[in-house]
C-alpha cells in the first residue's frame, strides 16, 4: 500500500460527533461550500489575468525581437500559453472547491499539468514557437493568480450564518475552526448572508418564514449535511448517499477511462521502477532471508478478491490469518530496519503496478482491506460493502486526509472519507488527491 491503514473495529458508527484534527482542514477554505462564489470571483480574475499575460508576452517581443512584430512564432507562443493559462485556471477553480486544497499551495500544481500537456503538444506537432515567450506566459499567469488568491485568503471571510438545530450542534462541535455566528433570532438571517440550516427539521414557523424571505434577498442557504461533507471531506454513513450525478454507481464514463488508462499507467511505472525494486530485494535478502515478495488476500473491486503483491517489511514467520496478525500496528515490533526504510519511503508498493496492470488495482480509490479484516468490518460497520463499487487504490481521499488508522473511530472515519470519494468520483478529485499524496511521501505522514 502506499499507506498501511489496517485497523480494530468493534462498533458500528453512530451519532457521536468526532472532533477533527484541525491540521487536517484549513478553513479559510470554507468557500468550498460556496461554488456559485467561486465561480464569480474567478469569472473576474481569470480575464484580468489572462490579459496581463498577453501583455507581458507582448512586451517580451519587444525585448527579444526588438519591436512588436507578431511572427508566427510570437503568434504561436501566445495563443499556446493563452490556451494553457486558460485550462489552468479553470483547473484550478475546480480543484479548490474540495476541502484542504489549501489553495496558495495548489495555484503552481494547478498550472503543471495544463502546461505539460500543451509542451507535449509543441513538440509533438512541431509549429514555430519561442520557449522564452512560453515561460513568460506561464510565470506572468502563474504568478498574477498567486496574488490574487493571497489577497483573497487574506481577506475576511463572512461568517456563516447558523440557524440552531441539534445537528447544528453537531457541527459545531465537529468542526469548531468554522467562521460562523449562531444566530438567536430570525431577523438576523434576513439579506444577503451564507446561512445554513438542517433543511429536514421541522423549524418553528418564523425560522422558516425568515429563510423564504432570505432566499429572495439571494442570500445563499446550505443543508448542515452538504456544509459538513464539503469542509470535513467525509461522508456520514447512516444511509446511502447519491452522488452528484443522482445514483449509488460512479460515473460509468470516467470509470472505463481511468480503468483503461491506470493499465499503461501500471505498465510504464513497471517499466521505470524494476531498477529501484530490484536493489531493494537484495536489500531485504541480505538483512532477512526469505522471499522479498509478500502476497497478502485483499478484497477489490465488486467485493472480489485478488493477491495483492508487495515488497516484504516484516520479518519472515509461520503465516498467520487472524485479525491481530492482519494489522500493522504503530512502532510493530516485525517490522525490519529496511522494511521501515521502505515504509517511510512507500517503496513497498511499487509492485503493486503489476496489481494496476492487471486490472485488480487503480492508482487513486479506496485501499483494498485484507479478507479477514473485511469480512469483520463488513459485520461490524452498515454499508461497508458499498465501498467496493469502485476500484481499490495505491492511494486515495482517506490516506491523504488521515494517514495510518489504528483505532475503532479512525476505520469508521476512513470509512465516511471512503463515501466521500465514491460520492465525489471524478477526474478532478483524483487529480487532488495525486497532487495531496505527492505532498504526503515527501512529508512521510501516514507510514507504518
Amino acid at each position: 500500500m502506499l499507506f498501511e491503514e489496517s485497523a480494530i473495529i468493534k462498533e458500528p458508527v453512530t451519532e457521536t460527533p468526532e472532533i477533527v484534527d484541525p491540521a487536517i482542514i484549513d478553513y479559510r477554505d470554507q468557500e468550498s461550500i460556496a461554488p456559485n462564489r467561486l465561480s464569480n470571483r474567478l469569472r473576474y480574475q481569470l480575464p484580468i489575468i489572462l490579459a496581463c499575460s498577453a501583455i507581458c508576452q507582448m512586451i517580451g517581443i519587444i525585448v527579444i525581437l526588438g519591436d512588436l512584430v507578431i511572427t508566427s512564432l510570437a503568434s504561436n507562443s501566445m495563443l499556446a500559453a493563452q490556451a494553457a493559462n486558460l485550462l489552468s485556471l479553470l483547473n484550478y477553480g475546480r480543484l479548490r472547491s474540495f476541502p484542504g486544497s489549501r489553495r496558495l499551495a495548489f495555484v503552481l500544481p494547478a498550472f503543471v499539468m495544463p502546461w505539460l500537456f500543451t509542451a507535449s503538444f509543441l513538440l509533438a506537432m512541431r509549429p514555430p514557437y519561442s520557449v522564452p515567450l512560453l515561460v513568460i506566459g506561464f510565470a506572468s499567469a502563474a504568478a498574477l493568480a498567486w496574488v490574487f488568491m493571497f489577497l483573497s485568503r487574506r481577506a475576511a471571510l463572512e461568517p456563516m450564518l447558523l440557524v440552531p438545530s441539534p445537528r447544528v450542534k453537531n457541527l459545531l462541535s465537529e468542526l469548531p475552526g468554522i467562521n460562523h455566528r449562531l444566530c438567536r433570532s430570525p431577523d438576523e438571517i434576513i439579506g444577503r448572508h451564507t446561512i445554513v440550516a438542517d433543511l429536514h427539521e421541522d423549524l418553528p414557523a418564523d425560522w422558516e418564514k425568515a429563510i423564504a424571505e432570505a432566499v429572495l434577498q439571494r442570500a445563499s442557504v446550505y443543508h448542515v449535511k452538504h456544509v459538513r461533507e464539503s469542509l470535513s471531506g467525509r461522508v456520514k454513513i447512516d444511509h446511502m448517499s447519491e452522488n452528484t450525478f443522482g445514483t449509488l454507481g460512479p460515473n460509468s464514463l470516467y470509470f472505463t477511462l481511468k480503468a483503461i488508462t491506470e493499465r499503461v499507467i501500471g505498465l510504464v511505472g513497471l517499466i521505470l521502477f524494476l531498477p529501484i525494486i530490484a536493489v531493494a530485494c537484495l536489500a531485504i535478502l541480505i538483512e532477512d532471508r526469505g522471499s522479498p515478495i509478500f502476497k497478502q488476500e485483499r478484497i477489490g473491486y465488486l467485493g472480489k478478491p485478488f493477491t495483492i503483491i508487495k515488497l516484504r517489511t516484516m520479518r519472515t514467520a509461520v503465516p498467520d490469518k487472524t485479525r491481530e496478525a492482519a494489522i500493522t500496528k504503530a512502532n510493530d515490533s516485525r517490522i525490519t530496519k529496511v522494511g521501515a526504510f521502505l515504509r517511510k519511503t512507500r517503496i513497498d508498493e511499487l509492485p503493486q503496478f503489476w496489481n494496476m496492470l492487471r486490472g485488480e488495482l487503480s492508482l487513486i480509490g479506496p485501499r483494498p482491506e485484507a479478507a479477514i479484516l473485511s469480512q469483520w468490518y463488513s459485520e461490524a460497520l452498515d454499508f461497508y460493502a458499498y465501498r467496493h463499487v469502485v476500484k481499490p487504490g495505491i492511494t486515495g481521499w482517506a490516506q491523504v486526509n488521515q494517514g495510518h488508522v489504528a483505532d475503532d473511530a479512525s476505520v469508521a472515519r476512513k470509512l465516511e472519507y471512503d463515501f466521500y470519494y465514491i460520492k465525489n468520483f471524478s477526474f478532478w478529485l483524483d487529480i487532488m488527491i495525486l497532487l495531496r499524496t505527492i505532498r504526503v511521501v515527501l512529508s512521510g505522514h501516514g507510514a507504518r
